[in-house]
C-alpha cells in the first residue's frame, strides 16, 4: 500500500477560479512511412486551476504521455489551441516561446535516462540556469543546491553522476530540475511508475509538499488508479486519443459513470481476503485497438461489454452527467451504479 499525504484542496476548490491552462479540441497526428494518419491525440479539451492536480490515466497507447508532451510543445499539435494564462503556446515561437516555457516544465518516466550521464547531478541541475543566464554562476550553484537539498539530496550526492545514485534519487534530482526556472504548472509523466513500490510513497509525498509551498499546478500522467486517487483533484481517463471520462476524483473513484472507467476502477488492488472483497474484476477482452484504424462510433466499443447498434454508428456526446463531471457514453445513466 501507498501512503500519501493528501495535498491541500483549497486552491482548487471553487470552479470559479480562472483556469492556468485551456486546451481545446488538441489534436497531435503523426504519419507513419507509409503515409497513414496516426491520430494519437484526438479532440481533447479540459482546463486546468492554480494550484490544482489534474490527473489522466488509462492504458499503455491511449495517448497520456503524447498529450502531456504537446501542453509543453515538447510535441506540435496538428490542431486545437492551448491557452496559458490568455496566450495560445501551441502558436507561439522563437523568444515567446522559449520565455513561456519557463513556467511549463515536464518530469518523465525513467529517471536515469532523463540525466546526461556525463553531468554530475549538480551540473544538471544548474543547467536550466545556465542556459537562460540567471545570475552568476555562484548564485546558480548555490540555487540548484537548495534545490537539491529540498528534494532530499545532500551537497556530497550533488558532486556524484546519475550512475551513482539509485532511481528514487535521480527521480529526485529530476524534480529539483523542474523547479529551477519556478515553473506554475508541471507535467508529470509517470513519475513513479519505475521506482520501488518501497519508495513511491515518499516520491508523491515529495510532490505534494512541493505543491503546498509553491502553489504549483500539476498534469499528473499514469496508469496506476491507486496513485491518481490519492493525489489528484480531478481525473480524466482517456482512451485512444479521447477522454471517455472527466470529473473529481472522488465521484469518477465511488460512481464511474463510463464502462471503460468502472473496469480500470476494478482494477485496483484491495488489501483485503478474497472473501471479504465487495466488488468483482471487470475483465475487458482484447487489446487497445490500433490508432491507425480506430473504430467507428465510440472507441471503446469493441471492448465494452454493454455495447449496442448505436455505439457503432454515432461518435457519443461528450456531455455533463454532474456538476464538473463529464462523460462521452450513450448510456452512462442507465448503466451506472446506483
Amino acid at each position: 500500500m501507498i501512503t500519501v499525504k493528501p495535498a491541500p484542496r483549497q486552491a482548487a476548490a471553487t470552479t470559479e477560479d480562472q483556469p492556468m491552462l485551456s486546451v481545446e479540441d488538441l489534436r497531435v497526428t503523426f504519419t507513419t512511412a507509409d503515409g497513414e494518419s496516426l491520430k494519437a491525440v484526438d479532440g481533447i479539451s479540459f482546463e486546468v486551476r492554480p494550484g490544482e492536480t489534474f490527473g489522466v490515466i488509462g492504458e499503455s497507447g491511449s495517448g497520456k504521455s503524447t498529450l502531456g508532451r504537446a501542453i509543453v510543445r515538447l510535441l506540435d499539435p496538428t490542431g486545437g489551441r492551448i491557452l496559458y494564462e490568455g496566450d495560445d503556446i501551441a502558436r507561439l515561437k522563437g523568444r515567446r516561446l522559449r520565455h513561456k516555457r519557463r513556467e511549463l516544465q515536464i518530469i518523465f518516466q525513467d529517471p536515469n535516462a532523463a540525466l546526461n550521464p556525463r553531468m554530475s547531478i549538480l551540473d544538471s541541475v544548474r543547467e536550466p540556469l545556465d542556459v537562460v543566464g540567471e545570475g552568476d554562476r555562484a548564485s546558480r550553484t548555490g540555487r540548484a543546491l537548495d534545490l537539491l537539498d529540498r528534494v532530499g539530496i545532500s551537497a556530497e550526492q550533488a558532486r556524484r553522476y546519475p550512475h551513482e545514485l539509485s532511481g528514487g534519487q535521480k527521480q529526485r534530482v529530476n524534480i529539483a530540475r523542474s523547479l529551477t526556472l519556478n515553473p506554475k504548472l508541471v507535467v508529470c509523466d509517470e513519475v513513479v511508475a519505475a521506482l520501488d513500490v518501497s519508495i513511491r510513497g515518499d516520491v508523491l509525498n515529495l510532490f505534494a509538499e512541493i505543491q503546498r509551498e509553491r502553489g504549483l499546478a500539476y498534469v499528473f500522467i499514469t496508469h496506476d488508479i491507486g496513485v491518481v486517487s490519492h493525489i489528484s483533484d480531478r481525473v480524466a481517463v482517456m482512451y485512444l486519443g479521447r477522454f471517455m471520462e472527466l470529473g473529481p476524483v472522488a465521484a469518477v473513484a465511488e460512481r464511474p459513470m463510463h464502462p471503460y472507467t468502472r473496469a480500470l476502477m476494478s482494477a485496483e488492488p484491495v488489501p483485503l481476503p478474497s472473501h471479504l472483497r465487495q466488488k468483482r474484476r471487470i475483465l475487458l477482452e482484447g487489446e487497445i485497438p490500433s490508432p491507425l484504424n480506430p473504430p467507428s462510433g465510440c472507441r471503446f466499443r469493441t471492448r465494452c461489454p454493454h455495447a449496442q447498434a448505436t455505439c457503432a454508428e454515432r461518435v457519443p456526446d461528450w456531455r455533463p452527467v454532474a456538476p464538473d463531471h463529464f462523460v462521452a457514453c450513450h448510456f452512462a445513466e442507465e448503466l451506472a451504479p446506483g
